[in-house]
């Protein structure tokens, strides 16, 4: 089976085994997946200090978002695109919401609605604010 040269105009190198090359500097991926698990747990332990209990334990409140965010770095495959808004920033941040809640259900915590409502926001805040900030500078700095 041989394969046709790529054509002259072509702008983008041609994917060897039917998926997209990835993009640049997604070489940076572990600096996002340590971001987004960071984020996470400082959500928590900023909601443990709003509700007068020790931050320290910010991991037990933390670990079904976590663990809800590591699912949707798998599902987006995340490290080829870490910085994009849509797919990997969205799908992170929602599945930390969904499967956090799902596991906060399972495990007993609580899932009252103002608390999924603030989540939900907070959560989008820090798991896309960063990458929209990182995105704008980037086009900045290129538009030079």
């Amino acid at each position: 089976m041989s394969r046709s040269a790529p054509s002259s105009t072509s702008t983008s190198p041609t994917p060897v085994n039917g998926t997209s090359p990835p993009r640049s500097g997604s070489h940076r991926w572990p600096l996002f997946l340590i971001a987004d698990l960071v984020l996470v747990t400082i959500f928590a332990a900023l909601g443990r200090n709003a509700h007068e209990q020790s931050p320290w334990g910010a991991l037990e409140t933390a670990w079904p978002f976590l663990v809800g965010a590591l699912v949707g770095w798998v599902l987006t495959r995340a490290h080829r695109r870490p910085a994009a808004l849509f797919p990997t920033g969205v799908v992170v941040w929602l599945s930390a919401e969904i499967i956090g809640m799902l596991l906060r259900m399972l495990t007993g915590q609580g899932t009252a609605l103002a608390f999924v409502l603030v989540s939900l926001g907070v959560l989008g805040l820090f798991l896309l604010g960063y990458r929209l900030i990182v995105l704008l500078v980037g086009r900045s700095l290129r538009n030079r």
